[in-house]
């Protein structure tokens, strides 16, 4: 999602590929919610549960900006230490009405395989791009935690239409506030490459597999089991993009690997005493 959004941004600038994104990503989830027959628009409930798409459009904007800026797998790590923490912040907090799931002082072991992960994957420290990509893995955690609620008060596919109804709300304005320069509707055209149009529909199969998932997970472990899966998709991605094989970036995903093992394995012996 991250490769075609980037690529999108690269089209048609930053703020447009912003539009167009929750465009296709709500006509494909306002299809799904059509057919389905869902009520999208009886249900209320507190105002901030509807924030998640908002929030969405943030992480939209830090990714695409940071994309081409260091690498992808460098935007999955950095995006990866921003959920952490905020995941740990959720956890032994419970914002948001989430199960409060407490972090004991054995598991900074795994803790400490994960950070050397990321550290090992992050090989271009352009200051702007790193912190605007741990910022986005921040957003990503608020974002998802939100939808899953309103998705566990209403249902998964209604979430999911939210989020992108409220994301194209917002991104419209600020395309017209911050991306005056890319409006030109005689100089707009289409890519032959399809598969940057495509980031949309993937969104959406992110946010309905966020909103069953989250509520169930605690928030740091559900970060480090997605990520387990984007780091090597990653890895493939900037071997497409740059023909190069990052041994660093594997080493930095098997010590993410290693590290989430070893705080399920603590966790599991707490549970069976």
């Amino acid at each position: 999602m991250i490769a075609s959004n980037g690529g999108l941004t690269e089209q048609h600038g930053l703020y447009t590929a912003a539009v167009i994104i929750h465009i296709v990503g709500l006509i494909v989830i306002t299809a799904l919610a059509l057919v389905k027959r869902e009520r999208l628009f009886f249900a209320r409930h507190a105002w901030f549960l509807y924030l998640g798409g908002a929030i969405g459009v943030l992480t939209t904007l830090f990714n695409n900006f940071s994309f081409g800026r260091i690498s992808v797998s460098a935007i999955l790590a950095l995006g990866l230490f921003g959920q952490s923490i905020m995941g740990l912040v959720i956890d032994r907090y419970g914002f948001f009405n989430m199960p409060k799931h407490p972090f004991t002082k054995r598991k900074l072991i795994g803790l400490l395989f994960i950070l050397g992960g990321i550290i090992s994957m992050v090989n271009n420290f352009e200051i702007i791009a790193v912190m605007v990509s741990f910022m986005a893995g921040v957003s990503i955690v608020i974002s998802r935690t939100l939808n899953a609620r309103l998705a566990d008060l209403t249902s998964v596919r209604t979430g999911t239409f939210y989020n992108y109804l409220i994301g194209l709300i917002i991104s419209i304005p600020v395309l017209f506030i911050l991306g005056g320069g890319e409006i030109n509707l005689a100089r707009f055209e289409l890519s032959p490459n399809i598969f940057i149009y495509a980031g949309g529909i993937l969104g959406v199969c992110v946010v309905m597999l966020g909103n069953i998932t989250v509520v169930k997970i605690s928030a740091f472990y559900l970060t480090l089991l997605i990520f387990i899966g984007q780091i090597f998709s990653g890895i493939l991605i900037d071997m497409v993009i740059s023909q190069e094989f990052s041994s660093r970036n594997l080493v930095g995903g098997i010590l993410v690997a290693i590290g989430l093992c070893v705080n399920l394995l603590l966790d599991s012996k707490r549970f069976a005493k």
